[in-house]
């Protein structure tokens, strides 16, 4: 396994692999979820690299940029093990050196849900997205469902741009009680980590209900809503029935949509979903 810390190490590293590339970004404090990518990756290419990088510019001002997990030893051992080729750690400085004024942004579908509460994330997430897919050059890039919004979000960035790249995403990772693994679990105390296998529970509710032949995207939400409120240390921020594409609410399930939610257990904000796939009577 080789280390990069600049974009000229990287480059150099690159011009020596042979075949695909299958690429993994993470911003590290890995978790199963991000090895199942790795292994995926490596299942499916000749080359796997993982880039590590906080990404900055993706955190708004009073978020925890400063106070998210890091655990670089603990990351290459794990990735180590996973057989990667090459992992890429770039400084805030490298990736942003002075006088940095290049943004992509992708309009509409970044307005809405995560990007209503997070102003300016998304724009943080396609920029350092683009970047990253220009330094490593992947064939494949791989994203987990979890980030639901996130993995549509640079799906159509890589489509309307014509980057040379498939974008795979692959299904939410889960522990043993249904929490989606995830970096910011470890924010979570005894108390909040049993409080929020309601979200899971809650989102199982969305597919039976809809299974059931319930098209109604409001009455879903209300009884998703209705549950997750008998849980007392969750605050919901959102819970939206949207198209799977456009992310746009929906009042008829009428076509792919995606059941996703946002809340806070404290000081930890949690994100999930689940997909809701049409049902034929």
């Amino acid at each position: 396994m080789k280390l990069a810390s600049t974009i000229s190490e990287m480059k150099s590293l690159l011009g020596k692999s042979l075949g695909s590339v299958g690429f993994v970004p993470t911003m590290g404090y890995l978790h199963g979820g991000h090895l199942t990518l790795v292994r995926q990756a490596r299942a499916e290419n000749e080359v796997v690299i993982v880039s590590i990088f906080v990404n900055p510019t993706q955190f708004g001002p009073k978020e925890d940029f400063k106070a998210y997990p890091r655990d670089p030893e603990r990351d290459l051992a794990m990735l180590e093990g996973e057989e990667t080729d090459v992992v890429f750690m770039p400084s805030s400085e490298e990736m942003y050196p002075q006088n940095y004024n290049s943004w992509v942004t992708v309009d509409k579908i970044t307005d809405i849900l995560e990007g209503n509460y997070r102003p300016g994330h998304f724009k943080g997430v396609t920029t350092v997205v683009a970047k990253l897919f220009n330094i490593v050059e992947p064939n494949k890039a791989y994203f987990g469902q979890k980030d639901y919004q996130q993995a549509t979000v640079i799906k159509k960035m890589v489509s309307d741009l014509n980057m040379n790249l498939e974008v795979v995403v692959a299904p939410t990772v889960r522990g043993k009680d249904g929490l989606a693994m995830s970096s910011r679990n470890v924010y979570l105390n005894t108390q909040e980590r049993q409080a929020a296998t309601v979200l899971f529970k809650a989102l199982t509710l969305a597919q039976q209900l809809h299974g059931n032949g319930q098209n109604n995207a409001g009455h879903i939400r209300q009884e998703m809503t209705s549950l997750i409120s008998k849980e007392p240390l969750a605050k919901i921020e959102y819970v939206s029935i949207a198209d799977a594409e456009t992310l746009e609410d929906l009042a008829t399930i009428d076509r792919p949509a995606v059941a996703s939610l946002a809340v806070r257990f404290g000081k930890t904000r949690l994100i999930d979903n689940v997909i809701l796939e049409p049902t034929h009577g």
